[in-house]
This record gives structure tokens, sequence and C-alpha cells, in this order.
């Protein structure tokens, strides 16, 4: 089942994608890495791709369908181990 959230700007959406991929893999917040890059369909941007990497190449990654208003969680094996859908979220466009 997967959780509902709203996120209605983009810094609450890397706040919440950050809290569950270090929450996941045991890492504290304030010394992991968030990166994050564009998902484009055609040249209009659609969403996000964001990892996290810690200690010993520890990484997880998140993807959000901002179309769909939902974001996947991966682990580092690329097994999906959560998902959340937004009741509120930012404009994909803002992506950009």
């Amino acid at each position: 089942m997967d959780a509902v959230v709203s996120l209605r700007t983009m810094e609450e959406l890397r706040d919440y994608v950050l809290g569950v991929l270090c929450e996941h893999d045991q890492l504290d917040p304030s010394q992991s890495p968030l990166s994050q890059r564009k998902i484009t369909r055609g040249k209009r941007p659609c969403g996000l791709h964001f990892e996290v990497q810690g200690p010993r190449r520890v990484r997880s990654y998140a993807v959000w369908a901002g179309e769909e208003g939902r974001l996947l969680f991966y682990d580092g094996q690329g097994r999906r181990f959560a998902g959340a859908k937004l009741s509120e979220g930012p404009d994909p466009l803002s992506a950009a």
C-alpha cells in the first residue's frame, strides 16, 4: 500500500525523498548528498530522478512521475521498496 502525501513545493518533494531514502538505508540525511536529474518526455519535463549516496557505495534512488503524481523508491539492487501517491504536488514543468 502506497502512502498518500501532500508535497506542494519542489523543496518539500526533495526533503521527503531524502528522508525516505535515508531511512531505508539508515543514513544521516545531513551527511548524504541527494542528486537529481530531469526526466523528459519528448522535450517536455515530466519528472525527476533522485539518487542518494552513502558510505560503502550504498546507493538508492527514487523516481517522481510528475504527470502521474507518484513517487517510486528503489534500493541499490533496483528493487522497489516503497511508493507514494501525491494528493498535491509541484508542477512537473517546474522541474526544468
